[in-house]
């Protein structure tokens, strides 16, 4: 028992070095490029900009969103821009590569890593170019929390299922991005998925009925923004919690079985 104990301890630290590995080599390799990082933070200001002027138009005439005030909605809008800044720092600059190692052949290579192919395709690399955005974004929420009186054990339940929702976006991205092996473009599938959860900057209540059940029960965009913007605001329902980390936890289980399952369809350039 001991002996698997340390192997497991082992093997935990083995790929710990592995990712500071992969990530210190991503970072200095980016920073040769630092005017890139100063265009890529006035672009997610800008970004944040128009999404404040979009939700102001909602607002500058008194109207709310049924339950959610100004601030409380910036809250939201702030938890949007955070997991877009995870997306762009984390998601995409892996996972869309997955479609270039099916193209040229270097899966092979991947798969005949000692290491699980699933963790080398979604932690080979890193883009700074993303934390301008869960900057911006944790600077919105903890001025909305401000406003709102919000104390800090409120922005640790709020965490919680945010990570939920960071995970659940990961699986469902990675899956996508695993279809490349039966279809090489997916592009557009990517795009579709994007366009989808923009409508996460708003509250679920500021959609009619339909789409909120769509955005709760077939495209979870309720789970990655709404709901740990409820937590955070203390108003959040434990089944809901309970809901976004099953989510989680099914989303990340289908992820692996799913990419286990479209390897027995890869035909290695090789063969």
């Amino acid at each position: 028992m001991k002996k698997e104990e340390r192997r497991k301890e082992k093997g935990i630290q083995r790929y710990g070095r592995v990712l500071r590995l992969f990530w210190g080599t991503a970072i200095a390799a980016e920073m040769e490029y630092r005017l890139n990082f100063v265009l890529s933070a006035f672009t997610s200001l800008g970004n944040l900009i128009g999404s404040l002027f979009g939700l102001f138009l909602f607002y500058r005439t008194g109207y709310t969103f049924e339950g959610w005030s100004w601030a409380e909605a910036l809250v939201v809008l702030g938890v949007f821009t955070v997991l877009q800044g995870f997306s762009s720092t984390f998601l995409g600059p892996n996972l869309n590569h997955i479609v270039q190692h099916v193209q040229q052949g270097t899966l092979d290579f991947v798969l005949l890593k000692p290491i699980n192919s699933q963790f080398w395709l979604s932690t080979r690399t890193i883009s700074p170019w993303g934390l301008p955005d869960i900057f911006f974004g944790c600077l919105v929420i903890g001025y909305a929390g401000r406003q709102l009186g919000i104390e800090a054990p409120a922005y640790l339940l709020g965490a919680v299922p945010l990570c939920f929702g960071f995970i659940s976006l990961y699986s469902l991205w990675f899956m996508l991005g695993a279809t490349s092996i039966w279809f090489v473009k997916i592009y557009n599938v990517t795009e579709v998925l994007r366009g989808l959860l923009e409508a996460g900057r708003y509250p679920m209540v500021a959609y009619p009925v339909a789409y909120r059940f769509f955005f709760t029960f077939i495209v979870p965009v309720a789970f990655l923004t709404t709901i740990p913007s409820e937590a955070l605001l203390g108003r959040v329902e434990l089944v809901w919690l309970l809901g976004a980390g099953l989510l989680a936890l099914a989303l990340f289980l289908v992820s692996r079985m799913f990419w286990q399952f479209a390897l027995r369809f890869y035909t290695s350039a090789s063969s």
